[in-house]
């Protein structure tokens, strides 16, 4: 996910929103959304955080004179969009050859470039027809269509790496270990191959995309019934503590901080659904089905220990 949250000691909220959409087309199996950020001309700069999310995404600001694509990252980015901005993207998943944007991941990872280097004029050409759109919606429609372009001749993504994403996922609840072996590759093997598909390594991978799924689940289940220490259990961390290194190595921000922020920041104006109503509920019913395993144990422990009782009760009576 990218968050795009106001710090909490910025004076005046920006107004602003996000909106994504799921792609069309032959986009659709090689790319997770593509996004509209709004800041509004009557009111101040908006300063957004983005955290790391795995993935590869393209941009274009709204009259600028070019394309942008930014890499996957592996620490927060805090960046500022001055009044009325218009910035129009599309978020690739994890393991998408960077081929198509002429690099590789691990010349791309924590870096932006702009498309020119790559693309040469047809990158320039994009961001002119994006200028001339009338809408948001039509200027990331107008992004959408090159890239479309662009993959049909790109190489198809490795399916040994699809696969790897899968099982990295927070809801499978895997060892990096035990993933090669389910690939009948060595973890050498495995580590070789994500470092070419993501530019870093499987363990580095999990850990993004175990804290996407902390996201995914805060956009949905907050409010004070709803505890960090439930939202790491559902997310595949081992606590709260696990949890917060890991906030604060990903996003610079204490849990709690972080929330507060997108919270203040976020709010009804964003909306992820796109990105993460597929991972949401996977680990939603993840940890329904956990819980019910759960209850099934403690009932037959129960029962277990009542049929003991019951049996040691007759034998003493039998005795005597």
């Amino acid at each position: 996910m990218t968050q795009r949250p106001v710090t909490s000691d910025s004076p005046v909220p920006s107004r602003q929103t996000y909106r994504e959409r799921l792609p069309e087309g032959r986009l659709a199996g090689l790319a997770s959304c593509v996004w509209v950020q709004q800041v509004s001309p009557h009111g101040p700069a908006y300063e957004h955080r983005t955290v790391p999310n795995g993935c590869i995404e393209v941009a274009c600001v709204k009259g600028s004179d070019g394309v942008s694509v930014n890499g996957p990252r592996r620490e927060p980015v805090v960046e500022r969009l001055p009044p009325g901005s218009t910035v129009v993207g599309v978020r690739f998943r994890p393991g998408v050859p960077a081929a198509v944007f002429g690099a590789t991941s691990q010349e791309l990872v924590d870096l932006d470039i702009n498309l020119d280097q790559a693309w040469g004029r047809s990158a320039l050409t994009t961001a002119e027809r994006i200028a001339l759109t009338a809408t948001p919606e039509d200027a990331a429609r107008v992004l959408e269509q090159e890239l479309v372009a662009r993959c049909a001749v790109a190489p198809d993504p490795d399916e040994l790496v699809a696969e790897t994403v899968d099982r990295l996922q927070p809801w499978r609840r895997r060892r990096v270990g035990e993933i090669a072996s389910d690939l009948f590759i060595s973890p050498r093997q495995l580590r070789r191959r994500c470092l070419a598909a993501f530019g870093f390594g499987p363990k580095t991978l999990q850990r993004i995309l175990r804290f996407q799924g902390f996201l995914a689940l805060t956009q949905a289940l907050h409010g004070p019934e709803v505890g960090l220490g439930w939202l790491a259990a559902a997310a595949g961390y081992f606590d709260q503590a696990h949890l917060t290194r890991e906030c604060v190595a990903l996003t610079g921000l204490t849990p709690a901080a972080f929330l507060e922020e997108t919270r203040t920041s976020c709010g009804a104006n964003h909306d992820h659904r796109a990105s993460f109503a597929r991972l949401r509920r996977a680990l939603v019913i993840t940890r329904a089905a956990s819980l019910e395993e759960v209850k099934a144990s403690l009932e037959a422990a129960l029962s277990s220990s009542s049929n003991m009782s019951d049996s040691y009760e007759n034998r003493t009576r039998a005795c005597a």
